[in-house]
């Protein structure tokens, strides 16, 4: 095959090309990286991946309602404002024991068909949301919401699936205890609680958590061996 000649003004040209289009990559990358992390309950940062509730981002949950509030109790506890929609079971009296700031508050329990509208509208007035969706949305639609949670920096909890999440808490070998023999009340729960990363990218991450101890408050349980964080299947 033979040489191509090739100029100095084009060689010039094509690195400049090249220089620019790396200079863009590093930029998209250090915005997926470094997007600000909202404050974080220490036992949820235990889990979640890069340690943090970061703004922009979804994540899911399996469906536990309490699993929810402790995502929600550390920035809500910063002075973030939080909304809920679609869960007309929310707990009140449970959210202020657990630390969740009621005047700091936004309920749409029963949005009916509206519930991506009233969705859309909460994210762009909150730091969190969460959403539990009565169907699934359209990839239009999905898209859509991920571009606003960007932009506004804005960060949606779903219970349930949602395509986009960061990350996926799960429960498993939940524990109560405080009843005695055939009397008491249940005062504290552990659970391990495990966040899958989106698509399975990296190893699942997994803690013992206190959902919640005896004085209604969330954290790692120290007693649990190994007592540090693990990947599961370490």
């Amino acid at each position: 095959m033979a040489a191509v000649a090739v100029s100095p003004a084009e060689r010039d040209g094509a690195a400049l090309r090249v220089a620019e289009l790396q200079s863009r990559i590093r930029g998209m990358q250090a915005t997926t990286l470094e997007s600000p992390a909202l404050p974080t309950a220490p036992a949820i940062a235990a889990v979640l991946p890069g340690g943090a509730l970061r703004q922009g981002a979804a994540y899911s949950i399996d469906g536990s309602s309490t699993l929810a509030m402790a995502v929600l109790a550390g920035p809500s506890q910063s002075g973030v404002w939080c909304g809920v929609v679609g869960v007309p079971d929310f707990g009140m009296e449970a959210a202020a024991r657990f630390g969740i700031d009621l005047e700091r508050l936004v309920l749409v329990p029963d949005p009916g068909a509206q519930w991506l509208t009233a969705t859309a509208a909460l994210v762009d007035v909150l730091g969190v949301v969460l959403l539990r969706p009565p169907g699934r949305a359209s990839d239009g639609d999905v898209a859509r919401l991920s571009a606003r949670l960007r932009q506004r920096g804005t960060a949606l909890v779903v219970l349930g699936d949602w395509p986009t999440s960061e990350a996926r808490l799960s429960i498993s070998r939940s524990e109560w205890s405080g009843l005695g023999s055939g009397h008491g009340y249940l005062t504290a729960r552990t659970a391990t609680v495990t966040a899958t990363g989106r698509l399975g990218a990296g190893r699942p991450r997994s803690a013992r958590l206190w959902l919640p101890d005896g004085a209604q408050a969330f954290r790692v349980d120290e007693t649990a061996m190994p007592p540090r964080l693990q990947a599961v299947g370490a």
